[in-house]
């Protein structure tokens, strides 16, 4: 089968596009390897992919819609799963206006362009960030998430409602998949994993936000890449709708459903920290913060939609997990450290 992946020189895109090459895929990655964060770590995942000879880089932007359209055109590609965006929460304070285009006008154009060139599953990756400061614990697929409290939410939010009303007009079948706090091997060095046990190994103070008060629903990134490979299968339609209306998602109008990729474990930001000390086996200096603008306190996925639909749930320990990320990080680090 012939996939294609945008984002393949990021962490997610990465890990899917390697576990699919490895079990014989096709793959067309489409990627602008922009300087969001260190590109050297970008390049050495290109690299890592390109050892499969299955395997084609695209480099462009989302916003380049010739660039784009050119690319699946030749690709001809099954299924598209859609993982390249502008990230960060923090970020989108800065720079709202990366975000506009990349998520918003970036997805229109990969949202249209599947439609044009008869995909059989368009994938979307969303975030849990679009839950923002619900009360309802755990999060559901069916929960009000019109209460946006960053613009990186809000454009993630902008893809969904763009890519429902496309999928009622032109009926491709769309499965919009809801990330909880991804790690793992490979990570963004923009993220808690990565700043934490860069800090510690140099004897520097980590931030700690929301005074240690705050909870993650964490998801390793093998976990989300079977999730994912199991939702490409599982193509909305009425033949597959979960009878059970508190998690459903599937549109009464189009081929078009919502669900949460997370493990439903919710694990404290200072736990998090005491599994990073075990895993280096020495102390973090805390600096002990107040709660960062856009932050929320928690999150929490109700993993009941997943289930239903493949009969999986992330199951990968915190401490399982962060174990594998320090040993990689160790590894690896003076490779990615010359890009700096």
């Amino acid at each position: 089968m012939h996939y294609f992946i945008t984002g393949t020189a990021g962490f997610i895109g990465f890990h899917l596009a390697r576990r699919l090459l490895a079990e014989g895929h096709e793959v067309t990655g489409f990627d602008g390897v922009t300087p969001y964060y260190n590109v050297k770590l970008k390049h050495m995942r290109h690299a890592a992919l390109a050892q499969y000879p299955a395997f084609k880089p695209v480099i462009a932007m989302l916003e380049d819609r010739d660039a784009l359209e050119a690319a699946i055109a030749e690709a001809s590609p099954e299924i598209i799963v859609h993982l390249a965006a502008q990230a960060g929460v923090r970020y989108s304070l800065e720079n709202p206006q990366s975000y506009l285009s990349s998520n918003v006008q970036g997805s229109w154009n990969i949202i249209d362009l599947a439609q044009r060139h008869k995909v059989k599953h368009l994938m979307l990756a969303s975030t849990s960030s679009i839950y923002g400061a619900s009360p309802t614990i755990p999060f559901r697929e069916t929960d009000r998430t019109d209460e946006p409290l960053t613009i990186y939410a809000a454009t993630k939010k902008s893809m969904e409602l763009i890519a429902h009303g496309h999928a009622h007009l032109y009926k491709t079948p769309t499965t919009a998949f809801r990330f909880f706090t991804v790690y793992g091997p490979w990570g963004r060095p923009d993220m808690a994993p990565f700043k934490f046990v860069e800090r510690i190994l140099n004897d520097e103070p980590i931030d700690i936000y929301g005074q240690g008060q705050m909870s993650r629903d964490f998801t390793y990134v093998d976990d989300l890449v079977e999730a994912i490979l199991r939702l490409s299968h599982v193509i909305p339609d009425e033949s597959n709708r979960v009878p059970d209306e508190r998690v459903e998602t599937l549109s009464r109008q189009a081929p078009f459903r919502v669900v949460n990729i997370g493990g439903g474990q919710p694990e404290s930001l200072l736990d998090f920290v005491d599994i990073i000390e075990r895993a280096l086996d020495r102390p973090a200096k805390r600096r002990m913060l107040p709660m960062q603008q856009g932050d929320v306190a928690r999150t929490f996925a109700s993993p009941d939609l997943m289930q239903a639909l493949t009969g999986y749930t992330p199951k990968t320990s915190l401490k399982t997990g962060m174990k594998a990320f320090v040993e990689w990080f160790l590894e690896a680090r003076g490779e990615f450290e010359q890009g700096q």
